[in-house]
Parts: C-alpha cells; structure tokens; sequence
C-alpha cells in the first residue's frame, strides 16, 4: 500500500512517502547548507519540496527561491512546485517586465527564477533577499567564476536572517579544485552522496544500461585520416625544433598550453623576434589539423567538409598555409569525392540499423497495445535522443534518417551558427511538444538537451560519440530511465580518440564520487563555508528603500549588469544605478565617465577598430573621460604588443583620456568608488546621466543645454523652454521667475542661480576650498 507525506503545505495525496527523500530532506535540516549529488531520476526536486515546506512552517510568512540556468527549467520547477505546494508559486525570467517580476515577488512565498534576473533586480533594488528562508541552486555545478549563482549566495547570506542553502547537480565534476570552489561559492557545510546502487533507493530506481557499440573505420577514412596525420607531422617537427615543443607525441592541451607560453614571450620583449610570430601561425595550422583530425575519426567526411569551407573563409595566414599544404590538400580532395560518392563513417550506418531495429521492435508493441485497447498509446510507446557534439553532424543524421523513412527533429541552441538561424526557445518548447505526442521517432540534439530540458519516458539514450566531460556523460545518461528500464549506447570509433574520451569520462567520474565521499573533505567544507559565511555577514549590503542620499552613486550602463564590477561595487556600500548609457560602462559626476576594458576586450577593439570610436565619443561627450585597463595580459593575443603600446599612446595623447590599470574587477570596483567619492564630495549637483549621444536638432541641443541645470530632467527642461521661449531668458530668469513655471521648487531655482551667478573656480581652487588637499 502507498503512502504519501502529510504536511500543512503540500497537497494531499501528492507526494509517495520515500524514506530516503525523507532521509535526505531531514539532514539537509539539520547539518545546514548541504549540496546532493544524485542521478537525475532520483527524486532530488521532491528532496527540496519537503525541505521548503518545512522552511516555510518553521519561518513564517518567509520565501522560498529556486534557481535554475536556463527558462525552460525555471518555469519547469514552477509547475512541479505548485503541483506539490499549497502555497502561492511563480516564475521570474528575463522575459517577464520589470514592474510585473516585482508584483510577483510580493505576492508568492515560491519563486523560481533565472539567477542573472534575479541578480540585475537586486542591483536595481527591486527586492531583497532578506525574508528568503531557503534558495535551492539546481544544476548547482555553475556556481564557478563570475556565474550568477556565486554572486546571489555571497548577497542571500548577508541579507537573511534565516538562510540554508541547498544545491542540487548530477555532478559537480571531478576537478577537486572546481568541487571546492563550487562548495565555496555557494557556502556548502554538507555533501551527501546517492546513488542507484544504494540499498533504500534501488527499489524506486529504473536501473540504466550502457553498451559500447564499436565501429571500425573504412578505408576510405583511414586514407583521408593519413594524409592529415602527415600534414600534422610536419608541423610538430618543426615545432620541435623551434624549441617550442619537447615531443611530437602532443594533445590538444598541450599544443594550447604551447601557445600560451610563445604569447607570454611576445607581450615581455619589446621587439619579440620574428620566429614567435612563426610559431604561434604554426600552432594555430596544427589546432586547425587536430579538430580535423577529430572529425574524421568521429563525426565523418559530411562534417568535415563543412569545417574545410568554413576554414577557406578564414584569412589568416595558418589557414591559407594550410589549405596550399599537399598532404592536407590530398585529404580535403579524397574528403569531398567520399561525400560525393556517398561514403559516410561508419558510425551512420551503425546508427540507422539500431534505431530501425528499435522502431521495429516498438511498432510491435504498439499493435499489440492497440489490441488491448491502452490509453494514449503515444504516451507508451518509446521515445529515442541521439546526442552528437556538432550542430553539422546533427544536420547529416537528420538527412540521413529522413532517407530511411525514419521521423526525427533537429534539437539545437538559440545562437546562430554560420548563417543559419538557432532555435527560438517558443520552436524549441513546440519541438518538445512534438515529441512527447510522438509525432515524430527520434529527437537529434546538441548539448542543449543535457539539461533543463522536460523529457519525460526516454527509453534510449544514443551518444553518436563520447565526451570526455563526465559532467556531460552523466547528464545525458540521465535522460533516461525516468519511468521504466534506460538503455544508453555509446557509439564509439576503434582506435581513436572516441576510446579515450570515454575512459576519460569513466575515470573522472570515479574520481568525482572518491572525493565527494572523502571524510576529510566534508570537515574542510564544514569550516570554510562557516568561516566565510561570519565574514560575510560583517558586509552589510545597501538596502535601496532606506535612504541613500549620504551614499556615494555610480550610474552604470546596462551592458555592464552580469560583471563582478558592479557587485562589488553593492559589496562597497555603493549606490549602484543601472541604466542603459550612451557612452561609457560608468559614470560618477557631470563630467566623469569611464571606460572598462578588460585585456582582451581592448585588444578586441583594436582590431575591430572600435576603440578610437569610443574614444572619440567619450571625448565628445565629457569633459574628464578615464579608461580603466583592467588586467596584466594586454600583450597576450595575436597582435604586436607594438600595436597596443601605440594604441595606448594614442589613447592618451591624441584624444588627452587619462588612463588607470587595475588588477581585477574588485580593484576596478575600489577604484570607481574612490573616484566617485572624489567627485561627489561637497555640493555637488544631481548627475545627468546621458542616455543618448549629443544632439544635433536645434530644439535638441536647446533641451540639452536646459537639461544641464541642476535637478532639470527632461520634462522640466521642456516646461523651462516653452515657458521663456529661448535659453537666454531661462538663463537670465530670477528666482521667483523660474518658480512661476510648473515643477521649479525654491530649492532648484536657488540651485539654478547659484551655477549661473557663481564665478569659475579652477578644480584645484575648488578642491583646495573644501579643505580636499
């Protein structure tokens, strides 16, 4: 006999009574901030369903947040929670308005949201996090680097009361030093491990099967993989004795690890010599060989061409070398007469036999259903994903299938790809519609549907090849067996790089699950996360609704909003406004605006040429525009460090922009600050921030010079010119004859005639004035 959990806030009936969901709910209670590492089908959402109902019986009147990476999933979590919860639920995405995520926020007790709208609606004070008693982090492994999930933790244990954290993932990888930076982001105290071999979960656990499926390559792609393997050769040789290289027998890594070494030698010499330059079109021709390579021996001669036209676009000088090269040449011509012939990897055909076989096998089934009259026999029937890495490779399996009489769908991203539009998330929300109707066999997807995505009853998982990511490998594993028995098969390619990646992947999932278990691991976790949580509440976050006048402001652009900047900036005690901006990332006075730039963004915008635009137009615009050059490797990339030193000159002398280095985004962070606070001291007027570039209408330039008075917007800027007429009259006004116009206080008009009537003061004067110096 069933039973169900019984709780004031979950729906009766709603939830089956599992004792080790209960298990896991209750020391996530008790040992504080936990993160569970559990296979996909294991019931990890009813985990943070009973830990938030017991959140919200224990903490009244509180919140709870779940975050997810992606749209689908958010708005996925919202309808599992309001399926489970009696309380009021609802989702908060970048495609919902601002006024209305507001409305939303306060008036559910469940919100589940993307992490990057949550953290923009911080930064503009929308709403705090301060009555949030629980923030569940699905797909917690994201919480690295600049990702929002490190920023909303860091923020949710300084404003709450009542915080405990709970993050969810499949896996958080194998990388010991990656665990313990996501576990620190995110202030983790206990890891809990689980798995379907455990004794209390394999009665509700749908077990998977992996086969290998093993290929071996046709002649005609050991022919083509040949000539490239020579082409490689002759490079490394070279490499070698260029000093750059120890061995030919190099990987991917090595040859990138190679490239970085020769690109540190460029940016230290002021006149690198010429071989560097060499060496590093050499390394680019033997990366270009090297994903050649991996196409031949895993996707086939249909992807690989597509590479070869993509690569004849390319104008470097590796590229062009390496098309002119007669053994690579060889190979792209014995590539094109295979396709031509209709000569593909061996692995499609492996793959058309299997899903025929299935289908089969299925259609079967189904008849037999029918005669026993089952409901919705869609529903029943199996579902198939075959993953592939390469959006080209994808494409071949569709034609091919389509060939065979077999249905299928394109599954890909939303970014567009050499002209070829991506998915829009509405096609991609149909194209699952589609397929869980079963109006087509087999869905065909990139990565895109590792995760996040809702897939109910897929039967089998088929891998057109292995990656060597176990993160990856274990979420497409988990897309099946969610309600009966998975199977998963790997096509691999013998003797090649698709037998590497696979052990890869094993070993470092064996590895992940060793260090996750590891005593001494979770007692390390224990007193950092609670070392690094007191230190954090002595931080005390700005709250938008008190008062802020006393506070120094920072206007920053739009653009700007997902940067480690501006939370440190809120970090600071800063009064961060976030607005779409002209010209400039920052702006702190009237007159002072700036520029980030990050090493490779400079570098960007020297060779797209952007750099002296923005330049021109934050000389333009300001009168005491700064560049912040943020970062020590501006003399890394593909161009001469010569060319960035000009640049920089040029920066400095030609358009007279001060420019500032900084280390990083929290010495920016610091930096801003100091210069606003230079700015801001004293009685300083309202700053005007620009929106748009300089006018050149007459009534433009007319409501823009208005604009420029203290405390005059737009609106009131217009009452002032249809008022007196022209600017002239505004600007000779009395006080009691501004205040006769709509809007003008006594202050402002005071305001007004003291900028008007006030003799110039050089800035040192005025400094030296208010005792600054």
């Amino acid at each position: 006999m069933v039973t169900y959990i019984e709780h004031p806030f979950i729906r009766k009936d709603s939830i089956e009574a599992r004792l080790y969901q209960q298990l896991l709910a209750g020391d996530v209670l008790k040992k504080g901030n936990t993160m569970i590492v559990a296979p996909t089908a294991l019931g990890k959402t009813i985990v943070a369903v009973l830990v938030a109902s017991d959140r919200l019986e224990k903490v009244k009147n509180s919140k709870i947040l779940i975050l997810s990476p992606s749209k689908p999933l958010a708005i996925q979590h919202e309808s599992s929670f309001k399926e489970f919860l009696t309380v009021p639920c609802t989702s908060i995405t970048g495609a919902v308005k601002t006024d209305e995520r507001v409305k939303r926020w306060e008036e559910s007790q469940l919100i589940s949201a993307t992490p990057q709208t949550v953290e923009s609606d911080l930064l503009n004070g929308r709403y705090s996090l301060k009555d949030v008693s629980l923030i569940v982090f699905d797909e917690c492994h994201h919480a690295v680097g600049s990702y929002s999930y490190v920023y909303l933790a860091s923020r949710y244990v300084k404003e709450s009361k009542f915080n405990l954290v709970l993050g969810l993932t499949a896996s958080p990888g194998s990388d010991k030093s990656k665990i313990k930076e996501v576990c620190e982001n995110l202030f983790i105290q206990n890891i809990i491990v689980k798995s379907e071999d455990d004794d209390d979960v394999r009665p509700y656990f749908n077990p998977v099967k992996i086969d290998w499926v093993k290929v071996k390559m046709s002649e005609e792609l050991e022919k083509i993989k040949e000539s490239v393997n020579k082409a490689l050769k002759i490079r490394l040789k070279g490499l070698k004795n260029m000093g750059v290289i120890k061995t030919v027998s190099v990987s991917k890594v090595d040859i990138l690890k190679a490239r970085g070494r020769v690109q540190n030698r460029i940016g230290r010499s002021a006149n690198p010599p010429k071989e560097c330059f060499q060496a590093i079109s050499v390394l680019s021709a033997v990366i270009n060989i090297q994903h050649s390579l991996e196409l031949i021996e895993t996707q086939g001669v249909s992807t690989f061409n597509k590479y070869i036209s993509r690569l004849r676009k390319k104008k470097t000088k590796a590229a062009k070398s390496l098309l002119l090269d007669d053994n690579f040449g060889r190979a792209v011509r014995l590539a094109f007469d295979a396709e031509r012939n209709g000569w593909e990897h061996p692995k499609l055909r492996k793959l058309t036999n299997i899903l025929k076989k299935e289908l089969s096998a299925d259609s079967k089934q189904t008849k037999l259903q029918s005669t026993r009259y089952v409901k919705n026999i869609d529903e029943n029937s199996s579902k198939i994903i075959v993953f592939t890495q390469y959006r080209d490779t994808l494409e071949m399996i569709h034609n091919k299938l389509e060939k065979e009489g077999i249905k299928s769908a394109k599954f890909f991203g939303q970014a567009a790809k050499d002209g070829e539009k991506g998915l829009t998330q509405k096609e991609q929300k149909n194209i699952i519609k589609s397929f869980k109707k079963g109006e087509f066999d087999v869905l065909i997807s990139t990565s895109v549907a590792e995760e996040g995505i809702d897939i109910p009853a897929v039967d089998l998982v088929i891998l057109y090849e292995p990656v060597p990511s176990e993160v990856r490998m274990i979420q497409r594993r988990g897309r099946t067996g969610r309600k009966r028995t998975g199977r998963v098969k790997v096509l691999i390619t013998e003797g090649t790089r698709d037998e590497g990646y696979y052990w890869s992947s094993i070993r470092k999932e064996d590895r992940m699950r060793h260090q996750l278990i590891d005593p001494k691991v979770i007692e390390e976790l224990n007193k950092t996360a609670v070392e690094r949580m007191e230190n954090e509440k002595k931080v005390r976050v700005l709250d938008r609704k008190v008062e802020t006048s006393n506070k120094p402001v920072v206007y920053a652009d739009s653009r700007e909003g997902n940067s480690k900047v501006i939370r440190h900036l809120t970090e600071m005690e800063m009064d961060v406004k976030v607005r779409p901006m002209a010209v400039g990332d920052y702006q702190v006075s009237d007159d002072v605006a700036i520029e980030r730039k990050t090493a490779k963004d400079f570098v960007d915008s020297i060779m797209d040429k952007r750099l002296f635009k923005q330049a021109t137009e934050l000389r333009e615009e300001f009168k005491n525009p700064l560049i912040i050059l943020e970062g020590d490797d501006f003399y890394n990339g593909f161009i001469n460090p010569n060319a960035v030193r000009g640049s920089i000159a040029s920066i400095a002398l030609d358009f007279g922009i001060s420019i500032i280095p900084t280390r990083n985004a929290q010495d920016t962070a610091a930096m801003i600050k100091r210069i606003a606070i230079r700015e801001q001291t004293g009685d300083k007027p309202h700053i005007q921030t620009r929106t748009d570039k300089k006018p050149v209408n007459m009534w433009e330039q007319q409501l823009f010079i208005v604009e420029s008075l203290p405390n005059i917007g737009p609106v009131n800027a217009k009452k002032l010119l249809e008022h007196f007429g022209t600017v002239s009259k505004i600007i000779n006004a009395s006080e009691n004859e501004l205040m006769e116009v709509e809007g003008i206080g006594k202050k402002t008009a005071k305001n007004i005639r003291k900028v008007v009537d006030s003799k110039y003061l050089h800035f040192q004067s005025e400094i030296k004035d208010k005792k600054l110096i």
